[in-house]
């Protein structure tokens, strides 16, 4: 009889427990729809993406030393574009073209004296997106900038040079089309996942 009693009560224990849970009504917005009310939630947007892993050794070698040149050159086009905005508004500040020249000087030697040295290593491939990494990070390819900020002729001095060495100043980015691995692996990137 001890043992039944002691039976019951913990059953009867348990059920109110589980019965003394308060109920939290939680509001949600809703639509009324051929008489039936949903209920709906807004979902942030979810971007996926991956990189397509190739199945042979040599394409894999490759993606491998794309996302290696990529990492290396991607935190040069982002102070690229940092700085181009910030001598833009120097410029925009600037009094007439003489002081407009002198802060381009000013800048240019800057910018050789703090990475010159480092963007001299870099290799071809590694001089190649970085170009491309730079019309994606500013919105204008090499060449549109160098003219905007030095003029035509010096545009037209740098990108004889660069056709000389196989670059193209006036390459365009194109995420969606031959530049689909670079930009998965910058968005990768910028998300922290490699």
């Amino acid at each position: 009889m001890r043992k039944a009693a002691l039976i019951l009560f913990a059953v009867f224990g348990f059920v109110f427990s589980v019965n003394a849970q308060e109920n939290k009504i939680i509001l949600l917005p809703s639509r009324i729809i051929d008489g039936d009310t949903l209920p709906y939630v807004y979902l942030p947007e979810l971007e996926v993406y991956a990189l397509q892993v190739p199945r042979s050794f040599r394409k894999r070698k490759k993606l491998s030393r794309l996302v290696k040149n990529v990492k290396r050159v991607y935190p040069y086009a982002r102070l690229a574009a940092i700085q181009l905005h910030w001598y833009d508004r120097e410029l925009v500040e600037a009094q007439n073209d003489r002081e407009r020249r002198k802060i381009m000087k000013k800048a240019e030697k800057e910018i050789k004296e703090r990475y010159g040295g480092e963007l001299r290593k870099l290799n071809f491939s590694q001089g190649l997106i970085l170009i491309k990494l730079i019309d994606r990070e500013t919105g204008e390819t090499s060449y549109d900038l160098v003219e905007g900020l030095r003029g035509s002729f010096t545009a037209f001095f740098y990108q004889a040079f660069a056709r000389l060495w196989g670059y193209n100043l006036k390459i365009k980015y194109d995420p969606d089309g031959e530049d689909r691995q670079i930009e998965t692996i910058v968005r990768m990137i910028e998300r922290g996942q490699i």
